[in-house]
């Protein structure tokens, strides 16, 4: 399931570096790490009222956008979906609380 994952991360990096009007992610790292924190934050609101709309198509649609630039987003910070899956691999079978009571011990 997650080669898609994969194969999007390598996708991303790969336009690293292109000529920004040669694709819409070429033109967002361009635009550099502001403009990406951008356009993860309007997705996140647009999937948040695509949720509280009840409309299930088109929150898929709006949280396809919003895994998409976040993958950029990791992406530009060196970061691939293989770093978030092993984290959530982590998370799994651990409590919330106790995940969240742990990070607050570790600040």
């Amino acid at each position: 399931m997650s080669d898609i994952l994969t194969r999007l991360d390598q996708e991303l990096n790969a336009r690293k570096g292109l000529d920004p009007d040669s694709s819409y992610v070429a033109s967002l790292y361009a635009k550099g790490l502001e403009k990406i924190l951008k356009k993860v934050g309007e997705e996140a609101i647009e999937t948040v009222m695509a949720a509280k709309d009840g409309d299930k198509e088109h929150l898929i649609y709006e949280v396809t956008d919003l895994w998409f630039h976040t993958l950029i987003l990791l992406a530009h910070q060196d970061l691939t979906s293989e770093d978030v899956l092993k984290e959530l691999e982590r998370r799994f079978g651990v409590s919330g609380h106790t995940e969240k009571a742990q990070r607050q011990t570790d600040q």
